[in-house]
């Protein structure tokens, strides 16, 4: 794969592969909240990440499967609860 220097010596794989870390990190973080905000937004990054050919492929396909769990996450509450948010007490 070619490099191609982007603005201030950046190059199209080293977005990448922060593209595939933020995935995993906003896909984590979503399991406990805003996941109707970071699930897609993990989904998205992680599918640019592997679309770009990031070196941290693993991270971002990590990352993918953490967005799709997160909205996983919030239709089962939806359907439990009625609602888009925890409730720990009874």
């Amino acid at each position: 794969m070619s490099t191609v220097l982007l603005r201030k010596g950046r190059t199209r794989t080293g977005d990448a592969d922060d593209m595939a870390v933020a995935s995993f990190i906003m896909g984590l973080v979503g399991l406990l909240v805003f996941n109707v905000v970071l699930g897609p937004c993990a989904l998205v990054l992680g599918g640019l990440a592997l679309a770009r050919g990031t070196n941290r492929r693993g991270r971002a396909m990590l990352g993918t499967a953490l967005g799709a769990a997160d909205l996983l996450v919030l239709a089962v509450l939806v359907t439990a609860n009625g609602t888009v948010s925890w409730s720990f007490t009874g």
